[in-house]
């Protein structure tokens, strides 16, 4: 098998996956982003289908007032006796919880809450019939670690204490653990070194659930840490399956950077997919030599790194299933069909934690274009619309237009820890408005077409304002639709066509 990494490309972190009825599913942390947890499908854990979401309705899900990258994080899917279970931590007060599913097409059950405390959770259905929960942070006892207890899977109750398991091999940050029951034996993986460039992945080993936990010798098992000048870093937080033909793969987040020097990435934490190779002595190595590579094949039991592969321009599209709202969205503020989108605005701004009329689509690659037309004409005087390259809320790249008597202003605005800078302005009369987001790997070029039906540009900002490096988020840049209400709280309903 040959393939191309990230295998799921943009802000899409902390993969888990599982086996079901011969297909793979997929799922990703969304933090402050609504709907929560995408899920993906797969027939060879290479080619990705967004499926739906877990978390569709208030109910399960409120994250009005939430800041960026708080909200949801770092889940695990798992499929047990003809159900899926993903377990997550809503980070907003809520804390630790699962939701089940019959039919991975269809709605997600209500919150059942566990009464664990730590992040990271996750899930073991054991062969005995027992189902025990597994997450970092303090057990019963006040000890620091993984820690591990049986719960009742049909209600969440916790059945033993929280008993610490492992205190990890030895790396700071000890997180993202996932418990395995394989061939007798328990295999216990975390990810150590904090989800930046000294990230890792490794494993233990008990013939007792509750340890004590041997260290594999040769760990880490994947790190790209020492890959110096290597565009893929952060490669960590990974979660492993039984692929086709009996080979087993790893899915791991990790990073692309703006160049091969440029430590900077503002994609976000993106999935990748690695081979696994299970030694004689019932441990396991990865990918090529521990590390995550951008293209590989896979034959026979051993593996490849293939050449460079060159990523395509991408061409910004809104799409129904893949789409994402900003906290608790309105639905009734939007009308997407075809490739036409209706927004009203309301009184909550972009450059807020409100529940801004916001919809778009995660940036996959370094280079491509977002063409939009806004329809002048359906705005009210004195509101705001445009698009926006958007990291959170303090730092985003817009092209905002704003009605007035005589038609509107473009501005090109560069929002920077807070701070609005803005290059350009043109006026326009006309009632189609060509806007434009221009993407490189160092850069966007914010442009707008004037009345002589030129594209002009309205500024230009370095892409590492938007990167995690700089932002401090664990999110990535979502380019986006957005619509405002003038100060007397009145929108059009603002036709957007691309």
């Amino acid at each position: 098998m040959k393939f191309v990494n990230p295998v799921v490309r943009g802000f899409y972190p902390d993969p888990s996956v599982c086996k079901a009825n011969g297909k793979y599913y997929l799922v990703n942390s969304s933090f402050q982003y609504f709907p929560g947890l995408p899920i993906f499908e797969s027939d060879d854990l290479v080619n990705w289908t967004q499926v739906g979401h877990c978390l569709t309705r208030k109910s399960q899900l409120d994250l009005t007032e939430e800041r960026a990258s708080g909200g949801i994080y770092a889940p695990t899917i798992r499929f047990n006796n003809g159900r899926f279970y993903v377990v997550v931590t809503n980070t907003s007060g809520y804390g630790n919880f699962y939701v089940y599913t019959d039919d991975i097409y269809g709605e997600w059950s209500e919150p059942v809450k566990v009464a664990r405390g730590g992040i990271d959770p996750s899930l073991l259905f054991d062969t005995d019939g027992k189902t025990y929960f597994i997450s970092n942070g303090t057990d019963d006892f006040g000890e620091e670690g993984i820690s591990c207890c049986e719960i009742d899977i049909s209600t969440g109750k916790l059945l033993t204490k929280a008993k610490c398991i492992s205190k990890g091999c030895g790396g700071r940050y000890l997180e993202g653990p996932h418990l395995y029951k394989i061939n007798g034996f328990y295999y216990l993986m975390v990810a150590e070194g904090g989800t930046e460039y000294g990230h890792m992945e490794c494993i233990l080993r008990s013939k007792d659930i509750f340890g004590p936990y041997e260290k594999f010798e040769k760990n880490p098992i994947l790190t790209n840490r020492n890959l110096g000048g290597y565009h893929i870093q952060g490669a960590g937080h990974a979660d492993i399956v039984e692929g086709p033909n009996g080979q087993w793969y790893m899915v791991h987040l990790a990073f692309r950077q703006i160049s091969k020097w440029g430590q900077f990435h503002n994609l976000g934490r993106e999935t990748f997919l690695v081979p696994v190779f299970w030694t004689k002595d019932g441990w396991f190595t990865v990918g090529a030599e521990g590390t995550s590579r951008s293209a590989f094949e896979v034959n026979d039991g051993k593996c490849t790194i293939l050449p460079e592969p060159s990523y395509p321009e991408y061409k910004w599209a809104l799409g129904a299933k893949s789409a994402c709202y900003m906290r608790l969205p309105d639905y009734s503020n939007y009308e997407i069909k075809n490739n036409e989108c209706y927004l009203k605005g309301t009184s909550a701004k972009l450059s807020s934690k409100e529940n801004v009329t916001f919809v778009g689509m995660r940036q996959k690659e370094f280079t491509g274009t977002m063409n939009v037309t806004v329809d002048s004409s359906t705005m009210q005087e004195g509101q705001n619309v445009g698009i926006t390259a958007y990291m959170d809320e303090t730092n985003h790249y817009d092209v905002n237009v704003e009605k007035n008597s005589s038609g509107v202003t473009i501005s090109g605005n560069f929002y920077i820890g807070g701070k609005c800078f803005c290059d350009q302005k043109i006026s326009c009369s006309k009632k189609n408005i060509e806007l434009q987001i221009a993407t490189k790997n160092e850069g966007y070029t914010l442009l707008a077409k004037d009345d002589s039906e030129k594209y002009i540009s309205l500024g230009e900002g370095h892409s590492k304002y938007l990167s995690s490096e700089v932002t401090e988020g664990f999110t990535g840049v979502v380019l986006a639709l957005y619509a405002e209400a003038n100060s007397s709280g009145k929108s059009g309903n603002v036709k957007f066509s691309w």
